[in-house]
């Protein structure tokens, strides 16, 4: 038998090789929650419902030296690498290349789907609040309802506003300082 390679004889980081492995899937995005990977390919109803909250921030988000967008979001030391349908997070950290974390976003938004909302309604919720994500919009299309989570820390988030039925407007607070419309949702 031959010689083991050099990068196998100090054994293989699973969390990294996972993590590796899920930024080279080819086709569509996918996500890594609690350990299983997810390919995700949103309906367009999923996608309008994001658009929807993501032309009200734009603007303001451009007045914080923000964007917006839907890249990688890592949680280190877990088996978690999420891609939200939203987040908001400085420019300066965007143009860093790479993942960034939750604790480096302003706020972080979820629209479910059929098959994840209650990973959206509870995992994510948990594993956002605990690697300090500030804000967590929780946008629920089978309960038609939106949920604004605020104040995380390692048992959850301190702080909720809702749910509230689509329909009513909904108030992020500082950095927006914005009403949100969900009618559109």
């Amino acid at each position: 038998m031959g010689a083991v390679p050099a990068d196998y004889s100090q054994g293989v980081d699973p969390e990294r090789a996972l993590k590796y492995a899920v930024q080279n899937v080819r086709g569509d995005r996918a996500q890594i929650i609690e350990g299983i990977i997810e390919q995700m390919s949103p309906a367009w109803d999923h996608e309008a419902a994001a658009e929807t909250i993501r032309d009200q921030i734009k603007p303001r988000a451009g007045e914080l030296d923000c964007m917006t967008g839907s890249g990688n979001l890592d949680l280190p030391g877990s088996p978690n690498w999420y891609v939200p349908d939203l987040a908001v997070v400085p420019v300066a950290a965007a143009k860093g290349g790479g993942a960034l974390l939750p604790d480096q976003t302003l706020l972080v938004v979820e629209v479910t789907s059929e098959s994840n909302a209650e990973t959206d309604r509870v995992v994510k919720r948990r594993r956002y609040a605990e690697y300090g994500a500030p804000l967590y919009l929780l946008v629920d299309r089978t309960e038609r309802s939106v949920t604004l989570f605020a104040e995380p820390g390692r048992l959850g988030y301190t702080r909720v506003d809702g749910p509230h039925p689509f329909g009513t407007r909904l108030h992020l607070p500082a950095p927006f300082d914005l009403d949100l419309r969900t009618d559109d949702l």
